[in-house]
């Protein structure tokens, strides 16, 4: 057995009288059969309670399943689909959910099923909302989804949904947090003359744009930008973000501190 990478990370500030570690075990040269396996988490789970420590352990055999929620943007869409078809993502992309028709061409180019769940005209706002989530989660059941990924998602949820989904929901926000939140944060930038933009890949949680950050990167921008050369160069910047912080989350290498703040081993 090889131990090729051991990351380790403690800050008082951050996470007081917390020490967060990463290890990654390779068995390709023995052989592991179940109850070995059984055997160690045994071994790991009781050296763990009896130091009070949290643990996961993560098998890469056991590849992620992924959920693609969109609204009408495809930018971000097509860009996970192709990454995980190339193999750079590795997991398995069962189904995309939309509130919207419209980019259900673009998952049947990749042979995946795609879910139109939008709300109801005949019954109220409120109502309409709890059936449409409610049918959300569970076709993110029969899926038997790990990863839930807002991919230019345009609704927000209820914190029903987002407390029972907590840490496996990413969320790409198209301004570089916490400035510009909401809606329309390039025409906002625009309107103050900013000379930089950025994308933010977080966990989602019920206060809109403050979860957990995973990552975050900006671009430059000059007073000849108009607000589409905005959205253009913020669309690559939303497609990048997204993929790095998919990424490192299926390859179980962002841990959430209790203050919120994230550790992200990069690769």
């Amino acid at each position: 057995m090889d131990m090729p990478q051991s990351d380790q990370f403690s800050d008082e500030t951050i996470a007081p009288s917390r020490f967060f570690q990463r290890i990654h075990f390779d068995f390709k040269d023995i052989s592991v059969g179940t109850g070995n396996l059984a055997v160690l988490e045994t071994a790991v789970a009781d050296l763990a309670k009896r130091y009070q420590m949290d643990w996961k352990i993560s098998y890469r055999t056991q590849r992620k399943r992924m959920a693609l929620l969109v609204s009408k943007m495809d930018h971000c869409l097509f860009d996970l689909l192709i990454r995980q078809r190339s193999g750079e993502l590795h997991c398995d992309i069962p189904v995309v959910i939309s509130n919207h028709s419209d980019l259900g061409h673009v998952a049947g180019m990749f042979g995946v099923d795609f879910e139109h769940l939008g709300f109801r005209r005949d019954i109220d706002k409120v109502a309409a909302k709890q059936q449409q989530e409610a049918a959300i989660q569970r076709v993110l059941e029969e899926a038997n989804v790990d990863l839930i990924v807002l991919a230019r998602y345009m609704q927000i949820f209820s914190e029903e949904f987002c407390e029972k989904n907590w840490g496996r929901t990413i969320n790409i926000h198209h301004s570089f947090l916490p400035a510009f939140e909401g809606a329309k944060p390039y025409h906002r930038a625009h309107e103050r003359g900013v000379k930089i933009i950025g994308a933010t890949a977080h966990y989602a949680t019920s206060e809109l744009d403050a979860g957990p950050i995973i990552e975050q990167d900006i671009t430059r921008i000059t007073h000849r930008d108009s607000v589409q050369d905005m959205v253009r160069k913020g669309r690559d910047l939303e497609r990048l973000v997204l993929a790095r912080a998919v990424r490192w989350h299926v390859n179980d290498r962002v841990l959430v501190t209790p203050t919120g703040r994230t550790v992200v081993w990069q690769d």
